[in-house]
């Protein structure tokens, strides 16, 4: 995948950088597994916002993505696509039983190409194993934290986390945040890195874009009123002092992780600041 820049014709394409898609096979997604998606606009059931700064953007339908990979066979890839919920590219897949599904595209995934999932499956891009089954040193994503809940960690653009070792019944995972931590190698994770790994270097070039997405503007506390906001207030331009949230906790530094959190124990070596 490559970005591109743009001639400064507009204020709005001055500085804007975006993708050229050219990884992208298809503009048509497969219509059985599209679903509708309601826009909450921040608000939870009863109408409250719990949310702020959301609202508004374009008309979305959501894509049932195998997080899982739970179907022990070898697939086929029929096209990659673009996905407007989630930042990496998607990848359509046909098994040998004529089923398809939607999976996150590993980078270096193309049309054409087959993955397998299981004990079957071969250390290569793309394949799905137990992470009792992978070599020492590869570089995996979408890994389970609990075995057949489904993927959740290193599922971003680009993102992807090491598996360093394994001891019992743990494997020893280094987590794209640095963080080193134990897995049961009865969890599963694809082989490679996510795609559009070039994501986070995009511009937008122009507020209009971020409206598009569902993102609304973002107010400072420090131009808030007292009664908004912890640092709010004060004549002219002041600081606010302390660095801290809409509801006082302190946000530079602070660690609010649960001391007595069990999970803790899991937990190696503490992410890197």
């Amino acid at each position: 995948m490559a970005l591109r820049k743009f001639n400064p014709i507009t204020p709005g394409t001055r500085h804007k950088v975006l993708s050229k898609f050219d990884d992208i096979t298809t503009d048509t997604p497969h219509k059985p597994l599209l679903r509708s998606l309601k826009k909450t606009g921040g608000r939870n059931d009863s109408g409250k916002m719990t949310m702020r700064y959301r609202g508004g953007g374009h008309k979305r339908r959501y894509r049932l993505i195998d997080f899982k990979r739970d179907k022990h066979m070898e697939a086929t890839v029929l096209t990659v696509e673009y996905d407007p919920n989630r930042s990496a590219r998607i990848c359509l897949v046909e098994y040998t039983d004529g089923e398809k599904r939607y999976i996150v595209a590993p980078n270096g995934l193309k049309p054409g190409m087959t993955i397998n999932s299981g004990k079957e499956a071969t250390p290569n891009v793309g394949h799905c194993m137990y992470l009792s089954d992978i070599p020492l040193g590869t570089v995996i994503h979408n890994i389970e934290l609990y075995p057949g809940k489904g993927a959740c960690i290193a599922r971003s653009a680009g993102s992807y986390a090491q598996l360093n070792a394994r001891d019992g019944k743990y494997a020893i995972i280094k987590l794209p945040s640095g963080e080193v931590r134990q897995i049961l190698v009865t969890c599963m994770a694809v082989i490679g890195t996510v795609s559009n790994s070039e994501h986070n270097q995009q511009v937008s070039g122009k507020a209009g874009r971020s409206r598009w997405l569902g993102r609304r503007p973002r107010v400072r506390g420090v131009v808030m009123n007292p009664v908004d906001h912890p640092m709010g207030g004060g004549e002219g331009r002041s600081s606010g002092g302390h660095p801290r949230s809409r509801k006082g906790l302190p946000s530079k530094g602070y660690k609010t992780r649960n001391k007595r959190k069990n999970s803790s124990k899991f937990i190696i070596e503490r992410r890197k600041k």
